[in-house]
């Protein structure tokens, strides 16, 4: 069968199981596009801009464990997917980046979007080819594929000049099944087992990445019943599994004081999927290692690992695999608040409300700080955070997310600053009818600034820096913006209109904003 460069290229995306392709494509990629019409099985999901398509490809991998690829134009259109694709890299999501490039004898005359696309894509990239030859292409797609799928997840960024989408390109070629993840070390597990029974209350089982599914929890549960110690995650995580009938987990906090505070007697730690615990930014007079001095460090396995296992092997060695775990989350919903409108209430709302399954993607920055208590006994559900802390990531996320589980509700926490980088991501929602209820908190200014601005060292700001940090003069109308790109949307200003909008938003299907006026 003749095909050209593109259509091998999509071809072997199928073959290899990465069917969904989130996509803004421009003139360079019109090949590939024609390609997505003629083959068969691949979705196609249009996102308005590019931080919108890479951010739904994150989001498609944290709920699926499977790539998706995105279509890209060229260094501009790759550039504007940056940010979300750091904060994907940092969430370990495996993507693959289809980015058009002009044609190879196009190149020497430096027309004006000619970049180097290679030296673009490096920095949020581990895996990075250009394709010189049509009947290369389907070669590289599956190496791409292999690189994406490479535990715990890559970005794999495949750049496909004009002339050799349109050349006539080889066989389709079906990637590698992706190896497992590596296998726990004997002697960290027995150190590990050491530390953890030498400690007692004193020591921590530091959790990321996989560590934080269902299975491997329980495992980590019956770890802290035999050991007596303590539990905690990163402060941002990629997928974590909470809820009734699940062992119930903490965030290592945001704010510098607080979270030494809440390690300052941990005198042994063993890191599981994740680092020891650091300050987000560095500030005045403040340490950055967030651990007390002298607490000892003990890793069990890292994020490339398998978690899993490693945890399962601690609760072997310490003897405790068919314990109960500690710290099972029953089913124990908050009363539903009403009047005027905190941030305990909104806490409380959730937990009242999140229905059984629920996946909720948590961008309400300074809003959503204190909302794990009130919701950790709510029915079972998956929360999802920012993981590089580029801002604009929950929208998109959202969309992915939807597209990889459409069985489940998506409950979206979005603050206004950050909505704002990404609003185009509500057009994509409204045409692909994707089950997402969106809650914007509306405090109308870059609260977390405005907190950071003290915590540099900033007493008495004066109404310049204040201004920068206000989003009023106007005030960002968001229902109307909802409305306008096809989303029905409301206004809430107390507790009573949130319950009513957000009731109204998990009983009907499709997307649904509600403006929380704060």
């Amino acid at each position: 069968m003749s095909m050209n460069g593109a259509e091998s290229l999509v071809r072997t995306l199928v073959a290899s199981e990465v069917d969904v392709c989130f996509t803004n494509p421009g003139t360079s990629e019109m090949h590939f596009v024609a390609a997505l019409d003629s083959v068969p099985g691949m979705r196609c999901v249009l996102g308005l801009f590019e931080g919108v398509v890479t951010g739904a490809a994150d989001g498609y991998y944290r709920l699926s464990g499977k790539p998706a690829s995105t279509l890209l134009h060229l260094g501009p259109g790759l550039a504007n997917g940056l940010a979300n694709l750091h904060n994907a890299k940092k969430a370990r999501s495996g993507i693959v980046n289809v980015v058009g490039d002009h044609a190879t004898y196009h190149l020497e005359h430096d027309a004006p979007l000619t970049s180097d696309i290679e030296g673009v894509a490096a920095p949020m990239s581990h895996w990075v080819k250009s394709s010189p030859k049509a009947e290369g292409i389907a070669a590289d797609g599956a190496l791409a594929v292999e690189a994406a799928r490479t535990a715990p997840g890559q970005i794999a960024t495949l750049i496909l000049p004009a002339d050799t989408a349109w050349n006539p390109g080889g066989a389709p070629v079906t990637a590698k099944a992706p190896a497992a993840r590596g296998a726990v070390d004997k002697d960290a597990v027995v150190a590990s087992a050491k530390a953890l029974t030498a400690a007692g209350g004193a020591g921590m089982l530091m959790l990321g990445n996989v560590a934080l599914r269902e299975k491997a929890l329980n495992y980590a549960g019956r770890i802290a019943a035999k050991t007596g110690c303590r539990l905690l995650s990163e402060g941002q995580n990629a997928h974590l599994e909470r809820g009734a009938g699940r062992v119930k987990i903490e965030r290592v906090p945001y704010v510098v004081d607080m979270a030494r505070g809440v390690l300052k007697d941990v005198t042994h730690m063993v890191l599981c999927g994740a680092k020891q615990p650091v300050a987000f930014f560095a500030y005045p007079n403040k340490p950055s290692i967030l651990t007390a001095e002298g607490c000892k460090i003990a890793p069990l396995a890292s994020v490339e690992d398998d978690l899993e296992g490693a945890l399962e092997a601690l609760a072997a060695e310490l003897g405790c695999l068919n314990d109960a775990p500690a710290h099972m989350a029953a089913l124990d919903r908050p009363a539903t608040p009403t009047g005027e409108i905190t941030l305990d209430k909104i806490a409380a709302v959730l937990g009242a409300m999140l229905p059984e399954n629920a996946v909720v993607v948590d961008e309400s920055v300074t809003s959503g700080r204190g909302f794990f208590p009130l919701t950790a006994n709510a029915p079972r559900h998956s929360w999802l955070n920012g993981m590089g802390g580029s801002i604009g990531y929950a929208m998109p996320v959202s969309i992915g997310a939807a597209v990889a589980a459409p069985d489940r509700k998506i409950v979206t926490l979005e603050g206004d600053g950050s909505g704002m980088y990404t609003l185009q991501s509500l057009w994509t929602m409204a045409r692909e009818n994707l089950d997402i209820t969106i809650i914007v908190f509306a405090n109308r200014a870059y609260k977390i600034l405005q907190g950071e601005l003290t915590n540099v060292g900033v007493q008495n700001p004066g109404p310049r820096a204040v201004d920068m940090l206000s989003l009023d003069r106007p005030a960002i109308g968001w229902t109307n913006l909802a409305k306008g790109l096809g989303v029905e949307a409301s206004r809430a200003t107390n507790c009573d209109e949130l319950v009513r909008a957000l009731r109204h938003g998990l009983e009907s299907k499709g997307p649904y904003l509600i403006e929380l006026v704060m």
